[in-house]
């Protein structure tokens, strides 16, 4: 490893690709043809195989979850503070693959890839997917690599869902699930959340029914309005009052309806503008629909510890005092289910102001439980 990153760094990684010619059933009753999915490894998987870790991404995270593309990167991967020697998922000790989902727009096959049917972007004819079909995707890749059984996986947010998911949809081949700022099923308020999203990109006038590749276009205003909608949910009331408050750009007001005159105003249009050059509205529409979908217990007349019960992992799980998006409550579900399955589980919450995106953040006493967790894992 170069010595110009850090000493708990993966270092330099190189994203693969794999091509499945297997076609997979989705639950819309669609069939994908053929897919590639991109994945970053780290650590080395041991003889018996026994070592491997899947981390499952949120809403708009991909497979660089870690490390860096070139010595010129300034940031590293999206969960860099938790993934490298001696970290919470220490890659001395563990093989961690970290994928993006398919409908993904970071390499996996998704919206913007042509579909070979008509030589076209897919756009908005790419199929809706669920946390199931990605599952049962993620479970090829673990046999395309030889993994029988996960040590773990691990995920945040809709990557928590994940995780949860391959406990049910494949009890035998995960020993412990981490769910981290999750939930069981999203409530009416972010389903709404989600809603006004969608519409944005759905009536920006460059959105051109889906196929705005096409038209040589992007819908930048409705993407934009979509991200700084979500980027207020992420965030705590405390903890934008403690970065912005009602800091002012300038000395003095413009009274007018165009300017940027406070600073959390020019935060989200900033958020939002850079959020537009890089990410799929199509993905996005796509991803809102999969959280929106997510809902294991209903197989069991909302039953989610008779969902549960035949599951084989131990569990972790761990939540934030002042995420509101996918509150503490929500948490305690998933572990009172847990609970009534007669399963073995650790639950802790985390008091952080910084909302839900504090599983993204390197909060001490956070990141000291993950790693308590993590090393309890025997290999």
């Amino acid at each position: 490893m170069s010595t110009a990153f850090p000493q708990d760094s993966v270092g330099l990684v190189t994203p693969q690709v794999l091509h499945f010619a297997e076609p997979l059933s989705l639950a819309s009753g669609r069939t994908l043809a053929n897919y590639d999915l991109i994945y970053e490894t780290y650590g080395e998987l041991n003889a018996a195989r026994s070592n491997a870790v899947l981390i499952c991404h949120a809403l708009s995270g991909h497979h660089h979850a870690a490390g860096y593309h070139s010595a010129e990167d300034r940031k590293p991967g999206w969960w860099d503070s938790c993934i490298g020697p001696g970290k919470a998922i220490d890659t001395n000790r563990f093989f961690v693959v970290s994928l993006n989902n398919l409908g993904g727009c970071n390499g996996s096959t998704g919206p913007s890839s042509i579909n070979p049917e008509t030589g076209k972007p897919f756009g908005a004819d790419f199929p809706v997917m669920t946390v199931e079909c990605w599952v049962h995707s993620q479970a090829r890749l673990a046999d395309a690599l030889g993994i029988e059984q996960w040590a773990a996986v691990v995920g945040g947010s809709l990557g928590g869902m994940q995780a949860m998911q391959w406990t049910i949809s494949y009890p035998e081949r995960v020993r412990h699930c981490v769910a981290i700022a999750s939930a069981p099923k999203l409530s009416a308020q972010n389903i709404a959340f989600n809603e006004v999203a969608r519409q944005a990109i759905l009536t920006d006038p460059e959105f051109h029914g889906g196929h705005f590749q096409e038209q040589g276009v992007i819908p930048k205003r409705g993407l934009m309005l979509a991200r700084m909608v979500g980027h207020i949910t992420y965030l705590s009331d405390d903890a934008m009052g403690e970065k912005f408050g009602r800091g002012l750009k300038s000395e003095k007001l413009n009274y007018d309806f165009h300017s940027v005159e406070f600073q959390v105003e020019s935060y989200l249009r900033y958020q939002g503008e850079e959020f537009s050059g890089r990410f799929d509205a199509n993905t996005y529409l796509l991803m809102t629909k999969a959280l929106d979908y997510f809902d294991p217990a209903a197989a069991n007349d909302g039953d989610l510890a008779k969902t549960l019960a035949k599951a084989q992992a131990d569990f972790c799980v761990i939540s934030f005092t002042t995420d509101w998006r996918f509150s503490p409550q929500r948490s305690r579900e998933i572990v009172d289910a847990l609970t009534s399955a007669r399963k073995n589980l650790c639950y802790l919450e985390i008091d952080a102001p910084q909302g839900h995106d504090a599983f993204l953040m390197p909060i001490p006493r956070y990141l000291q439980a993950f790693s308590s967790y993590m090393n309890r894992i025997t290999l």
